[in-house]
């Protein structure tokens, strides 16, 4: 796998978003096999730098490539140009749903200051805007209430509860449109 730029995608206040390169390996050890990751999104099997990689290859580089969005990698603005990121956010094409899903998850330390509400919030105008798409959802856990403030305070409307494909339990399915998000923003 060659790596990609890491130059920024997103900027916000305080969070650079970028593409994942190859160097993020250890932050996805570290991140997907996070408490929090295993119970609100599952294992991956991810347990080794080259694991990591295989997976950024497969995963957010492959969609990244296909589709023009994917997962990305989220840092603080402040760190260096190189700086290890703090959580993932980004859009994706889910098995099992019609629209453009948006995700995140954050490590530990990074959690409960605003930054997957700040990123979510990029990553949702950025799809409304640049990708000009019409509709954008998300999926929760029936369990994941943080999970779900977030998502309201993005604009995004609890919909239904319903079983994805993949998931053994049912997930809380938010959405937004394009239209609803471009008139709040006026």
């Amino acid at each position: 796998m060659t790596d990609r730029s890491s130059s920024p995608l997103l900027r916000t206040a305080r969070l650079t978003v970028r593409s994942f390169t190859a160097a993020d390996a250890a932050f996805i050890v570290e991140l997907l096999n996070d408490p929090g990751w295993l119970q609100h999104i599952g294992d991956r099997k991810v347990r080794t730098e080259d694991e990591a990689r295989a997976y950024l290859r497969d995963g957010p580089l492959a969609a990244q490539a296909r589709h023009g969005f994917a997962l990305w990698a989220v840092r603080r603005a402040g760190d260096e140009p190189d700086g290890t990121p703090i959580g993932m956010c980004g859009l994706l094409r889910r098995e099992g749903l019609d629209d453009v899903d948006i995700g995140y998850a954050f490590l530990p330390r990074a959690r409960g200051r605003g930054y997957a509400q700040e990123a979510a919030a990029a990553v949702l105008a950025d799809g409304f805007s640049r990708l000009a798409l019409e509709r954008i959802v998300a999926i929760t856990g029936v369990d994941n209430a943080a999970s779900g403030r977030v998502l309201e305070a993005i604009g995004m409307r609890f919909e239904r509860r319903l079983r994805v494909a993949g998931h053994d339990a049912d997930s809380l399915l938010y959405a937004a449109a394009a239209a609803d998000f471009n008139r709040r923003r006026r």
